[in-house]
């Protein structure tokens, strides 16, 4: 569905990225258990290499995982064979009957799909309060503003054992345009392959998103943190429950 995550940088964000999932995984679980939401189906949108899905149904949930990467679909599929994994833009996707929505690591700003644009926020959030149970929780992180001042680029790199990924960073904020060049090496024998990936997101507001929620008729928190694992800078952790 586009050139975006696909096998090598899936494979870099698995191996090298995975613990964002990771410790944010235990901290919603304690949040599901707080809101009463012990089994059922958990939808995740934007499920990447299946993290998140393999610590639910570890916990005794049923999953529904859905993803644009058809690199990402097939790392989950590998890693939660019982759940269930299908390929499709997260804005347009129907949703069933659940306990609970999730869209972790900023699935709600990037704009991979012609489909999205911020007019379209409220369409989906309209679909996922009607597809939650009374009492069903939505739990998302997204980015704001602010993680390169205007006018600058800012570059950074990381490695692995067999990899190593460069990640060039700027903000358009008029706007409200993240864009990140990503160039990979991933070693095949005694060679590396690279590769490169344009991702471009779309900047919110935390407060405006907020409103949208509650409009809808959620009952919304902002958090800079999931429980006790607090994100990175210019990122907000939104739980809007169903009352």
């Amino acid at each position: 569905m586009g050139d975006w995550y696909k096998a090598d940088l899936a494979y870099i964000h698995d191996i090298g990225y995975g613990d964002f999932a990771d410790q944010a995984a235990v901290e919603i679980l304690v949040c599901f258990q707080a809101h009463q939401i012990e089994l059922g189906l958990v939808v995740d949108l934007g499920c990447g290499s299946g993290i998140w899905a393999d610590h639910l149904v570890q916990a005794g949930y049923q999953v529904l995982g859905i993803d644009i990467s058809e690199a990402m679909i097939e790392l989950a599929r590998n890693r939660v064979p019982t759940a269930e994994f299908r390929m499709e833009s997260l804005f347009t996707a129907s949703l069933p009957t659940c306990q609970a929505v999730t869209a972790l690591g900023e699935g709600l700003n990037y704009l991979f799909d012609a489909e999205h644009n911020s007019s379209r926020l409220g369409s989906i959030f309209q679909r996922i309060f009607d597809a939650l149970e009374s009492g069903g929780l939505f739990l998302f992180d997204l980015v704001e503003p602010g993680q390169v001042e205007q006018g600058q680029v800012s570059q950074g790199f990381r490695e692995g054992d067999d990899w190593m990924v460069l990640v060039e960073k700027q903000e358009d904020l008029e706007k409200m345009i993240l864009t990140r060049r990503i160039i990979t090496f991933r070693q095949e024998g005694r060679l590396y392959r690279r590769d490169e990936e344009i991702h471009r997101q779309q900047l919110y507001n935390a407060e405006e998103i907020a409103e949208q929620l509650s409009q809808i008729g959620f009952q919304v928190q902002i958090s800079n943190a999931y429980g006790e694992y607090e994100l990175a800078i210019a990122r907000k952790a939104i739980t809007a429950r169903k009352p």
